[in-house]
């Protein structure tokens, strides 16, 4: 990783449907091999099931669900003299919001539904309900952090 400066950040396009940036972002991490297309049709059939199930505005639903799994601490590893600690840190704005859409993805991959828009819509329902995978997965973040919450004094 270079030193000599940040990386850009590049803005992303609203979606067509919404007009929602963050739904962008997470189509665009759903995606297989730049096959957009699919990802679209995907996520806009979970969020049409969603609509149908909650009777709620679906991308109201969608950040309801990406707020019940963004983290809010999380560990990272120090290296102080020879040992190393899991050193507790809050988590960036922008990193929270990655670590939910990549972790809402990972979860709805491993579930036992037939179709990829199936899977999705449950599991953003179960995030709301602040259950399923992905809403665990923050829960582990958060108790470790928590325990080596000790540690916090190595934070830089």
């Amino acid at each position: 990783m270079s030193r000599r400066h940040a990386a850009v950040k590049r803005e992303v396009l609203p979606d067509a449907k919404f007009g929602n940036m963050v739904l962008t972002k997470f189509m665009n991490n759903l995606m297989l091999d730049g096959r957009k297309a699919a990802a679209e049709r995907i996520v806009y059939g979970a969020l049409d099931r969603v609509e149908t199930k909650l009777k709620r505005a679906p991308i109201e639903v969608f950040e309801e669900a990406l707020e019940n799994i963004k983290p809010a601490v999380e560990v990272r590893s120090r290296r102080v003299g020879g040992a190393t600690y899991q050193v507790p840190v809050e988590v960036r704005t922008e990193r929270r919001e990655a670590l939910a859409i990549r972790w809402l993805i990972k979860a709805s991959r491993t579930r036992n539904e037939n179709t990829m828009e199936e899977r999705l819509a449950a599991e953003l329902m179960d995030a709301i309900n602040s259950r399923g995978s992905a809403v665990k997965k923050r829960e582990d973040t958060h108790k470790m952090a928590d325990a080596n919450k000790a540690f916090s004094h190595y934070r830089w």
